[in-house]
């Protein structure tokens, strides 16, 4: 049959392959851009499972890794409940960062290994992961007792592990279930934008764009919002007493008969430093007579509504309690809260028989370590401010007639003195000395003497112009060496190599600090520490609210004795010898451990 559209086949002949299918007819760009767009949607168009138990295999393993490296020393020992804190935080850091890469590796499209090889590899890394964990936990009490001992702390109870263990599956928990949130976000604005825009270059906006608003609400609204609350929280704290606070009727102390600055006004650290510190039969126990009355004047933030009118009513009370008469006057840049520390005060004032006077002023309400993050303009204005009323008047008088100046700050106090000893006030008479205790990562003169330090010396210890004008010690007094010429006006930095306020950094995240490199770590530094990229940074700043509440002179705890070589250092008193400081900071030490005994006896 010819011309008939149907060909019956010949058995006998082999089959023959189907014509193939005509081409399809092709697509329009737009067309093909909008089914694109379409599946887009309709893969991403799914309500967000945050507790949906489902995880990243490269991320779970990524956050056991940063588990184990969690588990490793750090500055100081942890309590379970921190290190719960720091475990959880660092599994989700891992996990994220595993998790993300995995993602982008899939997002470029490159091969992933297959078959046989896939589980090889899989079986090595989880085995390895697995061994470095175990060995983590095994060792994490061990290590931790270590550092324990060295601090002269009790073991910590291998019972731990499940507070530990609970504190970071909770941490954790909530951690992932914040990023899943963010990541419903994203897909939120990644199906916004691909309707108008292709594919790639919506999510890349769509990134961007998230990543700029996440950075402006934590930047601004959540951390300024953060800050205002607790203010206010702090704020209400500051009206109430410390325990053990009681009201004093000295006309030689800010709040007392005769002061101008009402009992009430001084804030709960200011009224718990005016009513202490050794008095004169205290002084006359260990001298042996001719002690008389340190004075000691504070100003609240509620003592005056602006800060011209704190410094002003701050000179208004030294002019009062006659402390241009002494021998010795210390401007003290306190902590945030108001705190000048006892263990300075003191031993100062048995150091000069109580011929001396001490003035602060609050400039915050909030406690030291979060005053470090949100108070650091407000210290510099305190600290400059005070400092251009006083020393105006203290200029003015007779220079053989009138008090030795010197400056004291404690952590982010220190920073205050730094600004003061930078102004240009301070060119027109210099003063006489300046200590600091425990300077923080913001201290800009601090980082810049460490970073160019003379070769040689350390960087928890450093040396800087061959020790002219400014030295470093810490709880075993350096400042000594090196043996060359001291001037006449001397600075010192008293600092621990294991307190994470003075040597954490930013750069830790990313760089292996100096002062955990080779052999030139601090006595007190576990030699087991090791840098960690952003786990030892984190860690270490995990550390700074903890560092308060370990033993005298450990972390951010300066003991009196530490204190009292440093003011000799600074001030030099004449016919004083090394075996006085011996012998007053043995007593000082004593008297300290007596106090903390009865405090505890108190259950305070």
């Amino acid at each position: 049959m010819t011309g008939s559209a149907t060909e019956i086949a010949n058995p006998s002949e082999p089959a023959r392959e189907p014509d193939p299918a005509p081409a399809a007819a092709p697509r329009h760009p737009l067309r093909a851009l909008r089914e694109l767009r379409a599946r887009h949607t309709a893969s991403s168009h799914r309500p967000p499972r945050l507790l949906e138990p489902t995880f990243s295999g490269v991320g779970l393993v990524a956050g056991a890794l940063f588990i184990s490296i969690s588990l490793e020393p750090s500055l100081l020992p942890r309590i379970p409940v921190v290190q719960g804190v720091a475990s959880g935080v660092s599994f989700m850091v891992g996990y994220g960062l595993g998790a993300g890469a995995h993602a982008v590796w899939n997002y470029l499209e490159v091969p992933n290994l297959r078959g046989r090889a896939r589980t090889v590899v899989a079986w090595l890394v989880l085995g390895a992961i697995g061994l470095s964990l175990s060995l983590s936990i095994w060792r994490w009490v061990g290590w931790q007792n270590g550092i324990r001992q060295t601090f002269g702390m009790d073991d910590l109870n291998p019972t731990a592990w499940p507070i530990v263990a609970g504190v970071a599956i909770v941490i954790a928990s909530a951690l992932l279930v914040v990023s899943r949130a963010l990541r419903a976000a994203f897909r939120w604005a990644d199906r916004l934008a691909v309707r108008y825009l292709p594919h790639r270059l919506a999510v890349t906006l769509a990134t961007l764009a998230m990543v700029l608003l996440l950075w402006l609400l934590v930047s601004g609204v959540l951390v300024r919002g953060f800050f205002i609350g607790a203010n206010a929280a702090f704020s209400v704290r500051d009206t109430h007493d410390i325990a053990g606070t009681e009201v004093t009727h000295s006309a030689l102390r800010s709040g007392g008969d005769g002061s101008l600055t009402p009992w009430d006004t001084l804030g709960r650290q200011g009224r718990k430093w005016v009513a202490g510190g050794p008095t004169v039969e205290d002084l006359d126990a260990y001298s042996g007579g001719g002690a008389v009355e340190p004075i000691r004047v504070f100003v609240g933030l509620r003592s005056a509504d602006t800060l011209e009118g704190r410094a002003q009513l701050l000179l208004k009370e030294l002019e009062r309690t006659g402390a241009f008469d002494r021998k010795v006057l210390v401007l003290a840049t306190s902590t945030g809260t108001g705190l000048v520390e006892t263990n300075a005060s003191d031993s100062l004032e048995f150091l000069y028989n109580g011929d001396t006077a001490i003035a602060s002023l609050q400039y915050s309400y909030l406690p030291s370590w979060l005053s470090l993050l949100a108070d650091q303009e407000a210290v510099a204005d305190a600290s400059v401010e005070v400092f251009r009323v006083v020393h105006d008047y203290w200029a003015t008088l007779p220079e053989d007639a009138r008090p030795r100046l010197y400056l004291y700050g404690l952590s982010l106090g220190s920073a205050g003195v730094e600004a003061v000893l930078s102004s240009p006030d301070i060119l027109n008479e210099p003063i006489d000395g300046a200590l600091m205790a425990g300077p923080t990562f913001v201290n800009l003169m601090h980082n810049e003497l460490e970073r160019d330090r003379d070769p040689g010396s350390p960087a928890w210890l450093p040396v800087f112009g061959e020790g002219r004008t400014v030295r470093f010690t810490g709880e075993a007094d350096s400042l000594g060496s090196p043996a060359g010429e001291w001037g006449p006006t001397r600075i010192v930095y008293l600092q621990h190599g294991s307190d994470p306020v003075v040597f954490f950094s930013p750069v830790t995240f990313y760089r292996e600090p100096e002062w955990l490199r080779g052999d030139s770590r601090a006595p007190d530094v576990s030699p087991q520490m090791r840098w960690f990229p952003i786990i030892t940074g984190w860690e270490t700043l995990l550390d700074m609210p903890a560092a308060g509440s370990v033993p005298d002179g450990f972390g951010h705890m300066y003991s009196v004795k530490a204190n009292l070589q440093a003011w000799v250092g600074v001030t030099h008193p004449a016919d004083w010898t090394s075996d006085d400081t011996e012998r007053l900071g043995d007593y000082l030490d004593k008297r300290r451990q007596e106090q903390l005994t009865l405090l505890e006896q108190l259950g305070q």
